[in-house]
C-alpha cells in the first residue's frame, strides 16, 4: 500500500480563504492607488471626470497585458490572477464611480458630457484591453518571451 501524495493545493476551505484574502488585499491596494490619482488630479463635482476616465482606461490596458502574461507567457502561482487581476486592477478601475460621475454630470446640467463620458469610457476600456493584449503579444514576439 502506497502513501497518498500531498495535494498541490490546500483543502477547499483554506483555498477559498486564500483567494478571498488576496483579492481583498489587492483590492485595498488598487483602491488606494485610484484614490491617490484623484488626489493628485482632482475633478470637482459636475466637471468632466477625466481622472476616473484615465484610471479606467489605463487599468484596462494593464488588464489586457496582464492576462496575456499569465495565460500565454508565464506559469504563475494560482493566487497571482485573483490578487492582481481581480484585486489590484479591479480595485484600481472603478465602474461604480463612473456611474456616479455620469449621474452627477446629468444632475449638474451636462447631459452631453455624461453621454460622451459614458460612451468614451466603455469604448476606451474595451480598446485598451485589446491594445494591452496585442501590445504584450508583440513584445513577447520581439523579445522571444516564452513559457
Amino acid at each position: 500500500m502506497s502513501a497518498a501524495k500531498p495535494s498541490a493545493h490546500p483543502p477547499p476551505g483554506r483555498e477559498l480563504a486564500a483567494v478571498l484574502g488576496v483579492i481583498a488585499l489587492g483590492g485595498a491596494i488598487g483602491s488606494l492607488l485610484r484614490y491617490q490619482a484623484t488626489l493628485i488630479w482632482p475633478n470637482p463635482v459636475g466637471t468632466f471626470p477625466s481622472t476616473v476616465l484615465l484610471v479606467n482606461v489605463v487599468g484596462c490596458l494593464v488588464i489586457g497585458a496582464f492576462m496575456v502574461i499569465i495565460t500565454e507567457l508565464r506559469t504563475t502561482h494560482h493566487l497571482i490572477r485573483p490578487f492582481v487581476g481581480t484585486g489590484v486592477l479591479g480595485g484600481f478601475t472603478t465602474f461604480s464611480t463612473y456611474s456616479l460621475d455620469i449621474l452627477q454630470l446629468v444632475r449638474t446640467g451636462h447631459p452631453g458630457q455624461a453621454i460622451g463620458y459614458l460612451s468614451f469610457t466603455a469604448v476606451g476600456a474595451m480598446v485598451a484591453v485589446f491594445a494591452g493584449m496585442l501590445g504584450m503579444r508583440r513584445l513577447a514576439i520581439a523579445f522571444s518571451w516564452e513559457r
